[in-house]
């Protein structure tokens, strides 16, 4: 009985988030400004999660319990600059979060700690 009803609760979150997320929130609405067109560039992240169980009662039949959810994470990257023949890619620089400088020097920390314990092993 869960099968159905799990199949049923990923085809409604499947299809909310089909909804949410297509090419157009990639590349976005051309933009023109004089003889420039800007295209908007954005990354789109996004996560699933469904889940489910069936609970026995008095009666004997079983009761379904579940649900599901989803998420989207959409953050603009660049702007792609069209002047007649030319195109250029235009980056836009956000500050880059903690957690994302943290992993990034994680190799550069490692190697530190190291070095720190071969010279206290030598002493």
């Amino acid at each position: 009985m869960s099968e159905n009803n799990i199949k049923g609760i990923m085809d409604t979150t499947m299809d909310k988030l089909r909804a949410m997320v297509d090419a157009d929130v990639i590349t976005g609405t051309p933009i023109n400004v004089g003889n420039l067109t800007l295209v908007p560039v954005s990354k789109v992240s996004f996560g699933l999660a469904t889940g489910g169980s069936d609970f026995p009662n008095k009666s004997g039949s079983e009761l379904f319990g579940g649900g599901g959810g989803a998420g989207v994470s959409v953050t603009p990257i660049a702007f792609m600059v069209i002047c007649g023949d030319n195109v250029k890619m235009m980056p836009v620089y956000n500050e880059v979060s903690s957690v994302e400088k943290a992993v990034s020097m994680a190799p550069e920390i490692i190697d530190k700690a190291k070095e720190l314990f071969t010279k206290k092993d030598k002493e």
